[in-house]
């Protein structure tokens, strides 16, 4: 079906800059972008089969969460508590809490019981304009676990009007099972978890958590190794409470991103830069942790690094249901400005996942994943902290109801 959406001002995104469209109109074959311009340079002699008139309003390309542990069993409401009465994240997570407490509750949990509750989570972000999104196993640590959460994400994605990218988080914590052996536990990860779950399907890329509470830059190189061997796109939580080196370890095999990067510097930056790294910004975190130590976001505009912003969705460090919230703590907390906060959640984040090719802009060739704004413009997207504006999601061409 070819479609003419038209009265509208697009915010195109090509290039990672607005790239704003005024009085633009725009053709939609196949669920692709076939012509964009402005409604003076369309040819008034084509035919469509669908005509949408979107009322001057301001379209952007969807949204896309580029870092989410949206599929998890129980709550960490507690250790928000605890946090606030002055225990550190680290010190929580040695208490067993922590990752580990999420871990016992997602063994527990069934499949539809899973199923049923990251549903909940996804409408909340699907109703904010979100097209596309990533979901990370890790709160498995088993085979058995973690293909039930890349299972239930790739049932999320069949019924819900969203494209779902899986990343295998394995290496996120020990398992209880493996205190002090994370050799033995990294031997599991390598040999049976990886290879197992990229021949069922289930694994689009993989990550893992370079932490000193988590696992070092040699067991994060070992994983790599085996993803490059299974030929998995490669992501990292690096330099979140500390500097190890695991920027340099994503950007020395060209990782699609290092996530977090709060303890990066700018030799991390350049070397980022070099492989095409893109940077993952994840305020939720930075927040709820009440960190202070900043991403070097100078280093990364001067070097040319890619900075995406994502939502983080999980039940210990970042219980977020906003994209559009984040955008406004990116422009606060680290700041940016709202061309790049916007920049963030489409492009950058497409970019962060590989995927820039065919989303995260309206360009010609692009799916027509696109979000119907009723603002005055977009920085307006970053401005207001909560609330949900009024949108119309697209996604492939067709409106979605969420």
């Amino acid at each position: 079906m070819k479609q003419l959406w038209h009265h509208c001002h697009a915010v195109t995104l090509a290039g990672g800059h607005y790239g704003i469209v005024r009085d633009a109109a725009l053709i939609i074959d196949a669920g692709h972008i076939a012509w964009i311009g402005t409604e003076a340079q369309l040819d008034s002699d084509t035919d469509f089969d669908e005509v949408r008139d979107l009322g001057g309003r301001w379209l952007t390309p969807g949204l896309i969460d580029c870092h989410t542990h949206l599929v998890f069993g129980g709550d960490r409401s507690n250790e928000f508590e605890q946090r606030l009465e002055g225990v550190s994240y680290s010190e929580i997570a040695k208490q067993g809490g922590g990752i580990v407490s999420s871990v016992r509750a997602t063994r527990e949990a069934s499949f539809d019981e899973l199923l049923a509750s990251a549903e909940k989570r996804a409408k909340v972000l699907l109703r904010e304009g979100v097209t596309t999104l990533e979901v990370k196993s890790g709160y498995g640590l088993d085979l058995e676990s973690e293909r039930k959460m890349l299972n239930v994400a790739r049932a999320l994605g069949e019924r819900l009007p969203v494209e779902v990218l899986t990343t295998c988080l394995a290496a996120h914590a020990l398992p209880p099972e493996y205190r002090e052996r994370s050799d033995g536990y990294i031997d599991l990860v390598c040999e049976i978890i990886l290879p197992t779950l990229a021949k069922e399907g289930l694994v689009d890329a993989v990550d893992g958590f370079c932490e000193n509470i988590a696992f070092s830059v040699e067991q994060m190189r070992r994983v790599f190794e085996t993803a490059n061997q299974l030929g998995l796109p490669l992501k990292l939580h690096a330099e979140q409470l500390s500097r190890l080196g695991g920027c340099q370890l994503a950007a020395e095999f060209g990782a699609l991103s290092a996530d977090h990067v709060e303890y990066a510097d700018e030799a991390d930056a350049r070397v980022m830069a070099r492989s095409s790294t893109a940077a993952v910004l994840l305020p939720g975190a930075f927040l709820t942790l009440r960190e202070t130590q900043l991403p070097p976001i100078a280093d990364f505009r001067e070097q040319g690094v890619s900075m995406a912003l994502a939502s983080d969705l999980n039940p210990g460090t970042s219980p977020v249901l906003s994209l559009r919230l984040m955008m406004n703590l990116g422009c606060t907390l680290f700041r940016l400005t709202p061309e790049e906060a916007l920049a963030g959640v489409t492009i950058n984040a497409a970019k962060a996942l590989g995927i820039d090719d065919t989303h995260g802009s309206l360009e010609v060739g692009k799916w027509a994943d696109a979000v119907v704004w009723d603002i005055t413009g977009p920085a307006e997207l970053s401005y207001w902290l909560g609330g949900q504006l009024p949108v119309t999601v697209f996604k492939a061409g067709k409106e979605v109801e969420v």
